[in-house]
């Protein structure tokens, strides 16, 4: 055979699609320094506390800044009763149901007192007073903040009493006693 007749064998077939479009090198992430990931994560704490604020607003907005002072029957009203002056509205209730602050105030007192057997008093920023008598308990310190629907103590029969209620009372600034019932209505609560 003579080298101008010998054939040479055929190469394989190259794809041409990987010849026209080499593979992407892998993309990596380029670390941030120090700084911007503080800066970033400072963003996001700051983000979430005028969140929490805004919320805090909103719900402070909703909240009644007036209560019952408890869930019960009315059984006494503010007058002449027996020969002598009632100063306070009474709710009838079994004993232990939670006695809630009439509105925003600073508890003054809260422990024995003389006919009441154990009482509770709420000065409120206008300077009323609010007086909870013959509770059974009470969950509330003198010096504490209290909102208006906080639970401060439990209907009790302690002091002179004729059964378990709550014995309400409203002071006017300067001490004197008004009739809780009309001072409740004014500010939109029924009892």
């Amino acid at each position: 055979m003579t080298s101008s007749s010998r054939t040479t064998p055929a190469a394989p077939p190259r794809s041409t699609a990987w010849a026209a479009t080499p593979p992407r090198p892998p993309i990596f992430a380029i670390a941030r320094t120090a700084s911007e990931g503080s800066t970033e994560a400072a963003k996001l704490v700051r983000n979430q506390q005028l969140t929490i604020e805004r919320e805090a607003v909103k719900a402070e907005k909703r909240r009644p800044k007036f209560v019952r002072p408890a869930v019960g029957e009315f059984s006494s009203t503010y007058g002449g009763r027996w020969g002598t002056m009632h100063f306070s509205i009474d709710i009838a209730g079994p004993i232990g149901t939670p006695v809630l602050s009439a509105a925003d105030g600073v508890v003054v007192e809260a422990g024995h007192a003389s006919g009441f057997g154990l009482r509770v008093r709420v000065p409120h920023a206008d300077g009323t007073v609010t007086v909870y008598g013959h509770v059974d308990t009470y969950s509330v310190r003198a010096g504490q903040p209290v909102k208006a629907g906080r639970q401060i103590a439990r209907m009790g029969n302690l002091g002179f009493s004729t059964g378990p209620h709550l014995h309400f009372e409203v002071w006017e600034p300067g001490g004197r006693k008004v009739n809780p019932l009309a001072w409740l209505n004014e500010r939109g609560v029924t009892v």
